[in-house]
């Protein structure tokens, strides 16, 4: 029988019922603990926030299984020499692709001009249909490529920005500065690794269409924030719309809370749902011991 380590206690309760029901339908017989001699552990799941950070003794280990999608908080541990692999998961991306359309659809409708409606103000200003608003998602990754379908099935425009080449996107610099300036709204969904930080720099929000809109359910650290704030106190941004931050929670005195130009919302974009998520750890484990690949395996290299 296996050892699977549970190393986020915290999180305990919500998972494991789901993970003992998901290894069962699995076909996987295992130990499932939140505690267990290092030598005698197969499996680990992991989160960022667990207290494991030295995995040197857990020598038997043949994968670090991550219950969220980012991995920058681990994938740089000289410890982690076991495979890592990071979550991909059904009701993350549902709940994902929810949160970018309804934003788009928020901006695109100009819904804050009603329901705000300073000054009972009677504006019947129609905004342009959908086909005519262009949408540029950078990040093509299974959060982009999903919401950018939906986008498309409500007939925006939506180009697709990568890091590297991948069918029927942008790439490069060439590539990014094509997919900027055609922007009316920014979706940003990369991962935070070197390459990507700061990617929204005061010069690249400058290849903006005046007026665009920045929507960031993606990293914080993919935007500068002073040039973010610059380009918005100028009026070359018309609105950011942020789930994500360097910080967070957000400093109570960061501009961002009191910018008429900004909108926060507390890192709800997407969760990793214990039900869901739970068949994604199981699959991988029984792919792990039937010599099968890993899915969604990390790239130490790229950070993802």
């Amino acid at each position: 029988m296996l050892t699977v380590l549970f190393a986020t206690p915290s999180l305990w309760a919500e998972f494991q019922p789901h993970l003992t029901a998901a290894l069962a339908e699995a076909g996987v017989s295992a130990r499932l603990v939140t505690e267990a001699r290092p030598e005698e552990v197969d499996y680990i799941v992991y989160s960022p926030i667990s207290p494991l950070q030295d995995f040197t003794p857990y020598t038997r280990a043949k994968a670090v299984l991550n219950l969220w999608a980012g991995v920058e908080k681990i994938v740089g541990n000289q410890t982690l020499t076991q495979p890592l692999c990071r979550m991909v998961d059904p009701g993350l991306t549902e709940g994902m692709v929810e949160w970018v359309v309804g934003h788009c659809l928020r901006h695109h409708l100009g819904m804050d001009r009603h329901i705000l409606n300073p000054g009972h103000f009677w504006d019947q200003t129609c905004p342009p249909l959908a086909r005519e608003r262009p949408v540029t998602i950078l990040g093509m990754g299974a959060l982009g490529s999903a919401s950018a379908a939906a986008l498309r099935g409500m007939n925006f425009p939506v180009t697709g920005w990568s890091r590297t080449a991948k069918p029927g996107c942008l790439h490069g610099e060439d590539g990014l500065k094509q997919a900027l300036s055609n922007a009316a709204i920014l979706v940003t969904l990369l991962p935070k690794t070197p390459e990507t930080e700061n990617l929204l720099n005061a010069d690249r929000l400058a290849m903006l269409p005046k007026g665009a809109v920045i929507v960031n359910p993606g990293r914080g650290a993919l935007i500068d924030d002073d040039a973010l704030l610059a380009a918005l106190d100028a009026g070359h941004v018309g609105h950011a719309t942020l789930d994500v931050f360097r910080v967070e929670p957000l400093p109570k005195d960061h501009r961002y809370w009191t910018h008429p130009r900004v909108t926060v919302t507390p890192h709800i974009a997407a969760d990793t749902r214990p039900s869901s998520s739970s068949r994604v750890i199981a699959e991988n484990i029984r792919r792990g011991e039937a010599g099968e690949p890993y899915l969604h395996l990390v790239d130490r290299t790229r950070g993802y």
